[in-house]
C-alpha cells in the first residue's frame, strides 16, 4: 500500500517557500507601516525575491519530496533540472518586474495601494515558482490558481480606471474558463488512470481498459486545452492585448515573461512527462497551434498603426503572441522524436533569451510611458537624441526578438527552435516559422529606425529612476553576455531536463 511520507525536504521547497513568506510579511508590515513609509514594502519585496533567486545554486537538480512509499515511488514535488531553470526564469521575470513596479507604484500612488500589490505580486511569484516541481496534477492546478488567481487583481488594481477594470475582467473570464476545461480534463484522466501523479499516469495509460480510451482522449484534448488558455496561443489568444493595455506596464511586463514561463512549463509536463503515450494526438494538435499562434501574432503586430493609442504596448503584446508560436514549436516537435527532452530544451533556452530581452523592451515602455501616457510607437520617434542609452537599449532588444545581429541570442535561439522542427520532420512548420520571422522583422526594424530620426517637436527628455535604471542594466548585461557566449542558455538544448 502506499503512502505519503510527511517530511519534507525545506530546502527542496525555499523558493517558493521564500516567496510566500515574503508576501504574507509585506501583508502584516503594511498594516503597521505609515503612508511615507510605504515604499520600503517594495524594497521588502525585492529582497525576498533576490533571497529566493539565490538559493536556487545551492539545489543539486536532484532533489524530492512529499513522496509515495510502497510498491511504487512518486513525488509530488520535484526539484530536477528543469525545475530549477524555470524557477530562476520565473523569479529572476518577478525580480525585474518588481523593480520596474518600484517606480510605477509611487508614480500612482493614490490609486495603486502599494500593500495590496505587492502582496498580490509575490503570492503570483510563489505559484509561478511551485508549478514547476509539481509532480502530480493537483498540485499542478492548485500552483497554476496560485499563479493566476493574484494577477487577476494586479491587473484591476489601479482604483477609477475603466480601462483596467475591463482588462481584469476579460482576463479573469477567460482564465476562469482555463481552469474549468482544465479541471474537467484532469479529472477524466484520473477516472481513468485511478492516479493524479504524472509518472504514474504515465504508465498506467497505455494499460488504459479500451472501453475508457475515448474518456482518456476527451481528457487529454481538455487538459491540453486549458494550458493553450495559459500560453495565449491562437484561438485562445483574444485577452492579451487588451490585458496588457489596461493593466500597469510593470505587471503586463510581468504577465509577458512569467505568466508565460508557467504555461509553457504545465503544459511541457503533461505532455513530455504525463501523456507521452499519446504523443500522436498532442504532437499534431500543437503543431497547429504554434503555426496558428505565430500567424496570427505576427500579423496583429504588422497592423498596429506608429500613431493609435497604446500601440507600442499592444505591439508588445502581438508580439509576444508570436513569440508563444515560436516557444510552441519544440514542445510539438517532442510528440515526433524519441529524443523528446532535446526538443523541450529548446523551448527552455528560448524562453530563457525571450524573459531578458522582453523584460527590457517593457522597462523601456515603462520609462517613455511615465511622460507620454498614451505610449504611441510615434512617442520613441528620436528617443536617442534625448536618451541615447537608453534607445541603444530598446534597439539591441527589438533586434534580439527579431533576431538580428548585434542581437546574436535571438538568432541562435531560434535557430534551435527551427532545428528541433527540421528534426522531427516537421518541414511544413520550418518553413512557415522561417516566413513569420522575415515578417517579424518588418515592424521590429521599423520601431528600431523610428528611435534614430529627428524627433518632433520639442524633444522630451526622459528621467531614469534608480530602480528602472537597475533593471535596463540588468537586462542590457543580461543580453549583451548572452548574445557574446550563446552557448550559457543554448547548452540547455542537450541537456537532460528530467
Amino acid at each position: 500500500m502506499n503512502t505519503l511520507v510527511q517530511s519534507v525536504d525545506w530546502l527542496a521547497i525555499a523558493p517558493p517557500v521564500i516567496a510566500a513568506v515574503t508576501a504574507l510579511a509585506v501583508l502584516v508590515a503594511d498594516l503597521f507601516l505609515p503612508e511615507r513609509r510605504k515604499p520600503l514594502l517594495g524594497w521588502l519585496s525585492i529582497a525576498g525575491l533576490a533571497a529566493a533567486l539565490m538559493l536556487l545554486p545551492l539545489l543539486d537538480g536532484d532533489r524530492a519530496t512529499f513522496c509515495l512509499t510502497g510498491s511504487t515511488r512518486a513525488c509530488s514535488y520535484s526539484a530536477d533540472h528543469f525545475t530549477v531553470v524555470i524557477q530562476f526564469l520565473v523569479l529572476g521575470g518577478a525580480l525585474l518586474a518588481a523593480l520596474l513596479s518600484v517606480t510605477g507604484v509611487q508614480d500612482d500612488r493614490r490609486r495603486v495601494p502599494a500593500g495590496e500589490f505587492w502582496f498580490l505580486l509575490l503570492s503570483s511569484a510563489a505559484g509561478a515558482a511551485l508549478l514547476p516541481a509539481s509532480r502530480d496534477l493537483a498540485t499542478l492546478i492548485v500552483a497554476l490558481e496560485v499563479a493566476s488567481l493574484p494577477a487577476f487583481a494586479l491587473v484591476g488594481i489601479r482604483h477609477g480606471e475603466a480601462r483596467s477594470a475591463e482588462a481584469a475582467l476579460k482576463f479573469f473570464l477567460s482564465s476562469v474558463t482555463a481552469t474549468a476545461v482544465s479541471l474537467m480534463g484532469v479529472s477524466f484522466v484520473y477516472a481513468a488512470t485511478g492516479t493524479l501523479h504524472l509518472t504514474e499516469i504515465a504508465r498506467r495509460l497505455p494499460q488504459v481498459d479500451g472501453q475508457l480510451h475515448t474518456l482518456v482522449q476527451t481528457g487529454v484534448v481538455l487538459t491540453l486545452i486549458g494550458f493553450a488558455f495559459k500560453t495565449a496561443a491562437v484561438p485562445f489568444h483574444f485577452w492579451v492585448p487588451e490585458t496588457y493595455v489596461g493593466a500597469p506596464l510593470p505587471v503586463a511586463a510581468y504577465l509577458s515573461v512569467v505568466g508565460k514561463a508557467v504555461g509553457f512549463s504545465g503544459l511541457i509536463l503533461v505532455t513530455v512527462i504525463a501523456f507521452p503515450s499519446y504523443a500522436d494526438v498532442w504532437g499534431p494538435a500543437l503543431a497547429v497551434l504554434a503555426a496558428l499562434t505565430m500567424t496570427a501574432g505576427n500579423v496583429g503586430a504588422l497592423r498596429q498603426s506608429a500613431t493609435r493609442a497604446y500601440s507600442a504596448v499592444r505591439l508588445l503584446a502581438w508580439s509576444s503572441i508570436g513569440q508563444a508560436g515560436y516557444l510552441l514549436v519544440p514542445i510539438a516537435a517532442a510528440g515526433y522524436t524519441r529524443d523528446g527532452q532535446k526538443a523541450i530544451g529548446s523551448t527552455v533556452a528560448y524562453a530563457l533569451m525571450y524573459a531578458a530581452v522582453n523584460l527590457g523592451a517593457f522597462a523601456v515602455a515603462a520609462l517613455v510611458g511615465r511622460t507620454k501616457r498614451l505610449n504611441r510607437i510615434s512617442d520613441y520617434r528620436g528617443l536617442y537624441a534625448t536618451n541615447p542609452v537608453t534607445a541603444v537599449l530598446l534597439a539591441f532588444f527589438l533586434l534580439c526578438l527579431a533576431g538580428l545581429p548585434p542581437g546574436v541570442i535571438g538568432l541562435f535561439a531560434k535557430v534551435t527552435v527551427f532545428s528541433a522542427a527540421v528534426d522531427a520532420g516537421l518541414g511544413w512548420l520550418a518553413v512557415l516559422m522561417a516566413v513569420n520571422v522575415v515578417v517579424a522583422l518588418y515592424y521590429y526594424l521599423r520601431w528600431t529606425a523610428l528611435l534614430f530620426r529627428s524627433p518632433e517637436g520639442e524633444p522630451v527628455r526622459h528621467r531614469v529612476p534608480a530602480p528602472l535604471t537597475v533593471a535596463l542594466a540588468l537586462t542590457g548585461a543580461i543580453g549583451v553576455v548572452l548574445s557574446g557566449a550563446p552557448q550559457l542558455v543554448l547548452r540547455f538544448a542537450a541537456t537532460t531536463l528530467f
